[in-house]
């Protein structure tokens, strides 16, 4: 059950698009087409699991000073091999995702996954951990790009699709259009998830301050509420 959820909060919960509002660059950029939003989304997947992965098997080898240039450096290595990869098998897709395919190594999804959950779990966590949200990321691509071609460019995977053809919204295929489907998808989905915010608990357990003033600070904050509850 903890594996599942730790793979679905990607996809829903903590999407990093849609939720997050990570990676909205490439996100805007490779969405006009749904082939390029899905090989961009599976190269990122891809690159996001192993660096996951690497990250997760070598978190008490890496220094922790030096820690962000390591992980930048086994990131653009996977990226290097990845892009070399879609050159030779798919070199229609690599002239399409043009610059946004290499700049996958500075993707803040990547790069935030590496730091904030990579480098403190396990090797199987920080794979189910990187699924979920590369599937969460393709999964929003993917939206965004199936309503921007179908009304912008009247088809779908490029197979044109009768009256849409003849009747396109073309500046859904713009950038004014891109943001416009971004910010729907977006209050789409806070609608549907219900997001409330979560009140804090500021006692003695959860302040880092705790074992340095020993208490003292919440003794005195309390005896005055205590004093008033005494006197009502």
């Amino acid at each position: 059950m903890k594996t599942l959820n730790n793979y679905t909060k990607g996809i829903l919960r903590e999407n990093p698009v849609l939720v997050l509002v990570l990676g909205t660059c490439p996100t805007l950029a490779t969405s006009t087409s749904v082939l390029n939003a899905l090989g961009m989304g599976l190269a990122a997947t891809v690159v996001l699991l192993f660096s996951n992965i690497l990250i997760s098997a070598l978190r008490k080898v890496i220094p922790d000073k030096v820690r962000i240039p390591c992980y930048i450096v086994l990131i653009a290595g996977l990226v290097t091999a990845v892009q070399m990869l879609v050159k030779a098998y798919a070199p229609a897709l690599n002239d399409a995702l043009g610059i946004y395919l290499p700049l996958i190594v500075v993707n803040c999804i990547i790069l935030g996954r590496a730091e904030m959950y990579a480098s403190k779990h396990n090797i199987f966590e920080s794979a189910v951990d990187a699924l979920g949200m590369g599937s969460g990321f393709t999964l929003a691509l993917f939206l965004m790009a199936a309503i921007r071609e179908v009304f912008g460019n009247g088809s779908f995977a490029g197979i044109p699709l009768p009256i849409l053809t003849d009747n396109k919204v073309t500046i859904l295929t713009m950038a004014p259009g891109g943001f416009f489907v971004f910010g729907l998808l977006m209050a789409m989905m806070n609608k549907w998830a219900k997001h409330k915010p979560q009140k804090k608990d500021f006692g003695c357990e959860n302040c880092p301050q705790a074992a340095a003033c020993h208490q003292a600070n919440c003794t005195a904050s309390s005896a005055p509420a205590a004093g008033k509850e005494a006197a009502s």
